[in-house]
């Protein structure tokens, strides 16, 4: 006879072999609900997604680009005459104002020559002055027929002589004061003086670089726009209507110095597409440096007009198309192609394929499908998924501490 422990041991397969097989019978029969009937298996629902509505608002049409700031006028500092520098009446990166002696080169040469050349003019201009005293005594004796025609000639022909003599010594008095009047570099505009390019002592060459001057109170920004807002705005610019202009620096937030488009080149750059163009702005209190790199805002020169606005994050690319999922009424996917326009305080504009009011995917759009049905979670249209990642986590925690607080002097399970 066979033990207890075997008979055991021959009934474990029989009883697993048992329980497999109801398994899969109450797999292949359904359950039954409390009136004997069998009970459908739910049906599986879409992926996850977030799901905004279109927005409509009124609003004015605006383009951003990217530009530099340029002076107005930016003048190089160059000394006229060679000499040693004697003072520089400046610091680096100061303001000056026009007329403000810069550099002072060593006068004395030049005093000198300048005594030299005055001394000379007044000697010849003495002996142009005898020569046409001689030369009317001499008109007086040929009326008389006291001297020859030929003498009277030769005193007329050497008065004019004398004279001319005269007015070149003058002339040259007059370039020995003006470059006397170079031994002192002035600021030749209102600006921002740049570091001296050479200092106290050293000898300078005529036209030699000494620093340079920028205008502040003016300032340009310059940007390339595309062939859209030639077409929109250079007409405008070129009959001189105002476009409002507006541009920010790296450091400020939205667009806080206003301007007018000042100039709008003659032809598109066939190579690139663009056409250069600069607006012109006040700059009073200085913060606008040439050189920095500027966020420009142009305006459309329209007047406001009802958009319909969408976020970036749900426009998709097809090619060379743009499109979105529109969330129907049965949840699920529709492709829309959509034709879009500028951005506008964070929002894309939508020119044709949307209606206000239309759900459409913000969130999740790389596991929709055309058609294939979608979990819709109704977000606004601004709503950031990586915004509030962290505050269901806050929430747990400030829920365990209450917790924690409750149940003081327990131990976690």
């Amino acid at each position: 006879m066979k033990s207890k422990n075997q008979l055991t041991a021959l009934a474990r397969p029989l009883v697993a072999a048992l329980a497999v097989a109801g398994l899969a019978a109450a797999t292949l029969t359904g359950c039954e609900d409390a009136t004997g009937k069998t009970a459908e298996a739910p049906a599986a629902g879409g992926p996850p997604i977030s799901a905004a509505a279109v927005v409509q608002k009124t609003v004015s049409e605006t383009q951003e680009f990217s530009g530099r700031l340029e002076a107005i006028e930016r003048v190089e500092i160059r000394s006229r005459v060679s000499g040693f520098i004697t003072a520089v009446n400046f610091k680096p990166g100061s303001e000056v104002k026009k007329g403000d002696v810069l550099f002072v080169i060593d006068p004395r040469p030049y005093a000198a020559e300048a005594n030299r050349a005055e001394a000379a003019a007044h000697s010849a201009r003495a002996k142009a002055d005898l020569a046409r005293l001689e030369l009317s005594r001499a008109e007086k004796l040929l009326a008389d027929k006291a001297i020859a025609q030929r003498e009277f000639d030769e005193r007329a022909s050497s008065q004019k002589e004398l004279d001319a003599n005269a007015r070149a010594a003058q002339a040259a008095y007059e370039a020995a004061k003006l470059n006397l009047t170079y031994t002192q570099v002035v600021a030749p505009i209102n600006g921002r003086v740049s570091k001296a390019e050479i200092t106290l002592g050293n000898l300078v060459d005529a036209s030699a670089v000494l620093t340079s001057v920028v205008s502040t109170d003016r300032i340009y920004a310059s940007f390339d726009g595309d062939e859209d807002t030639f077409l929109r705005v250079g007409s405008q610019a070129q009959k001189g209507e105002p476009v409002t202009v507006k541009v920010g620096l790296a450091n400020e937030t939205g667009f806080p110095h206003e301007g007018k488009l000042e100039f709008v080149d003659n032809q598109l750059d066939i190579q690139t597409g663009s056409v250069r163009m600069r607006a012109t702005f006040a700059n009073a209190d200085h913060i606008l440096v040439p050189g920095l790199y500027a966020r420009v805002q142009l305006s459309s020169g329209k007047a406001q007009s009802e958009a319909l606005l969408i976020n970036d994050r749900a426009v998709g690319t097809d090619q060379n198309r743009k499109f979105v999922y529109v969330v129907g009424a049965d949840n699920k996917a529709e492709y829309r192609a959509v034709k879009l326009g500028p951005t506008i305080e964070g929002y894309r504009i939508v020119r044709e394929g949307l209606k206000a009011g239309e759900k459409i995917v913000v969130n999740g759009l790389q596991r929709v499908r055309p058609g294939a049905p979608v979990t819709p979670q109704i977000v606004s249209m601004d709503y950031d998924p990586l915004a509030p990642a962290a505050k269901p986590e806050d929430k747990k925690k400030d829920a365990k501490v209450a917790a924690a607080d409750a149940k003081s002097g327990t131990s976690k399970e």
